[in-house]
């Protein structure tokens, strides 16, 4: 029986488990990646183990996040994060150099190669052959640190493309539909893996686009083989030797398929509040839209910004709308520039913003209040633009460019002849704003700068044999880690502050919890299906954590949600029976008893003496994941071994 391309790489990345679904493996991670918002938190917990140098090929981090300087708090962690990298072997990329993703795909992957980033929207790296996927942060530091990355051995799951898109259709669209097929919840516990005869029609920056958004199926990750498509696009970044022929064999099974003629497409568009919320664009023609913005990880690539330029240039946008437009990397914006392509943006009245996360994050450029908002985004949760009613609409650059022009949803179809983009033969290569590590002899006489606003992990204890504890918060299904710690322009910059950080945990839900969660001391949060998807942020964690939350009760998490609750020594717990779920009220007082015991044996008994029930819970953990709970926390376990 053969082997899909992504258990290939795996195989060669093994170092403890055996390849059977459901099941902890151990993998070699090859490269790592940090970005601003969660790199400062893993910095410090890689200095805390101890570890001089890094143990990867490549590790590189990223400031895109955090670039709306208010104050010092954003500078200094960039300060920060430019001295760890180059005392301990780390390029670092400035900001304005570009958003991770993007840069990274440009000048660092490597098909076959293991990716690990605190960013969920690792797998972007996918679009080149490379298994990416997003990681708490601690996870990371681990990795950089010579360990191994766990995850549970996924499913495989194939998508076959048929036929070519047709004019002002997109990899977007593609990203959508599979959302609408799947939902957010479909691609739990798989790897995404896409082929068929219809990706020789896709560019890389169209690959990217879409194992990018695989994010929002919660898959663990998404790939494309490596194949001429791919080669040609190193060679344009002047990497072809690192161009290795991948793919799948003939005779490879998967546990699902799915087939999707590219040539059926219409233009999509995901409505407010979830990306798999997805209708036709031409089914809501003619609503009103206020605002605009192009770019973020999923669309800002130099094919996806040359495809504006040529849908604005000689017109103007509506005088109703506000456009924004983010190319990816510096690259991209300098390349736009020298083909007169930017004058053509700036002229039909775009404002070009930093090439940056920005918008995408709460960055700066929020909607008007109850503002309709169309992004080329990969998300649309509700308050993450900043504007707690906004109505933020996914879409493709095309129709992006067709409703700033209109002023109203359009299908861009309507717009007349699509303009044809050539991809260029050779990228504008200017690493200039990548800074090399310090040679190892020298890392010694770097010194390490912290600012005032950069506060220490947040302490953990071992495991206690029983927990008492209230029901301090009961949420539904699809809580989003920016339901639990938003970002956004007020907050990001204390990502390094846990304290201070703390007073917005669930502020979406119930902005008196951080102050109930105090009192109580300790205490539960209730959930249900797919709690924590989203974002891989470990804030999502460990800001409950320091608020004294024990354990968190769902129907289900999400794979990297539940990982991090797991590294910061929070009980991760699941309902034997979902129906318990409505029995819990908040308020209730709580008793876990013999907590290991019941780890051990996978039943964790709950009772909630304010009802008089008993309730029994999953503990579905490997043995290494209940020595971490054990511990209080990978960070406590890794220092312990």
């Amino acid at each position: 029986m053969g082997m899909t391309l992504a258990q290939k790489i795996i195989k060669r990345h093994l170092v403890d488990g055996e390849m059977i679904p459901g099941t902890e493996i151990a993998l070699h991670i090859d490269q790592t990646l940090t970005q601003d918002a969660t790199g400062t938190m893993a910095y410090l917990e890689f200095e805390t183990m101890g570890i001089d140098r890094v143990k990867t090929e490549r590790s590189v981090a990223y400031i895109d996040h955090n670039t709306l300087q208010s104050g010092f708090e954003n500078a200094d962690d960039h300060r920060y994060i430019q001295s760890v990298a180059k005392k301990h072997g780390i390029y670092f990329s400035r900001p304005g150099n570009g958003i991770c993703h993007q840069v990274h795909l440009e000048r660092f992957g490597i098909p076959g190669k293991t990716l690990i980033g605190s960013d969920s929207h690792t797998p972007t790296g996918g679009g080149i052959g490379m298994l990416a996927m997003g990681a708490g942060g601690l996870d990371v530091a681990v990795a950089m640190g010579g360990g191994a990355y766990h995850i549970t051995m996924p499913k495989m799951t194939k998508v076959n493309l048929t036929g070519k898109l047709t004019p002002f259709v997109t990899a977007k669209d593609v990203s959508l539909e599979i959302l609408r097929i799947l939902s957010v919840k479909g691609g739990v516990g798989h790897i995404i893996e896409w082929g068929g005869e219809g990706i020789q029609t896709l560019s890389v920056p169209e690959r990217a686009t879409i194992t990018n958004m695989g994010t929002e199926l919660g898959a663990t990750t998404s790939i494309f083989p490596s194949d001429e498509v791919t080669r040609a696009f190193l060679k344009a970044q002047g990497r072809e030797d690192a161009f290795v022929p991948l793919c799948a064999d003939a005779d490879a099974v998967y546990d699902r398929v799915i087939d999707i003629d590219l040539s059926t497409l219409k233009p999509l568009i995901a409505c407010p509040h979830s990306p798999d919320n997805v209708v036709t664009v031409e089914s809501l023609s003619g609503t009103k839209v206020d605002q605009v913005c192009i770019g973020s990880c999923t669309n800002s690539s130099l094919y996806d910004m040359l495809k504006v330029a040529a849908l604005l240039k000689g017109k103007t946008i509506d005088p109703s709308v506000s456009l924004s437009v983010s190319p990816g990397s510096k690259q991209v914006l300098t390349m736009l520039a020298d083909c007169g392509a930017l004058s053509d943006i700036l002229a039909a009245g775009a404002r070009v913003l930093e090439c940056a996360c920005g918008p995408c994050i709460g960055m700066g450029f929020s909607p008007n209040s109850a503002g309709v908002s169309l992004r080329t985004f990969n998300r649309n949760f509700e308050g993450r633009s900043g504007t707690a009613d906004g109505k933020v609409y996914l879409v493709s650059p095309e129709t992006a460019v067709a409703a700033a022009l209109t002023g109203v949803i359009t299908d861009p179809t309507t717009l007349g002849e699509c303009p044809k983009v050539e991809m260029p033969s050779a990228f504008l290569i200017n690493d200039t704003a990548i800074l090399p590590p310090a040679p190892v002899d020298e890392a010694d006489k770097v010194e390490i700068l912290r600012g005032p606003n950069i506060k220490e992990f947040p302490s953990t204890k071992p495991l206690e044999k029983d927990v008492s504890a209230e029901l301090v918060l009961k949420v539904g299904d699809n809580i989003t880690t920016d339901h639990i710690m938003p970002a956004g322009a007020k907050i990001l910059p204390y990502r390094s502050n846990i304290p201070y950080l703390s007073q917005f945990c669930f502020g979406v839900c119930d902005k008196t919890f951080p102050e109930r969660a105090k009192a109580a001391g300790a205490s539960v949060v209730v959930g249900g299906s797919n709690y924590g998807q989203g974002s891989s942020r470990e804030h999502a964690a460990l800001v409950p954590l320091y608020l004294g939350v024990r354990a968190v009760i769902a129907k289900s998490f999400a794979r990297i949600h539940a990982a991090n609750l797991i590294n910061a020594g929070i009980l991760p717990l699941t309902f034997q029976n979902p129906e318990d779920y409505d029995k819990l009220k908040a308020g209730d007082t709580l008793i876990l008893s013999d907590i290991a015991k019941g780890l051990s044996g996978g039943v964790v008994t709950l009772y909630d003496q304010t009802a008089n029930l008993s309730i029994e819970l999953v503990a579905d953990f490997t043995e290494r994941q209940i020595e971490i709970l054990k511990d209080g926390g990978l960070l406590a376990y890794t220092k312990n071994r």
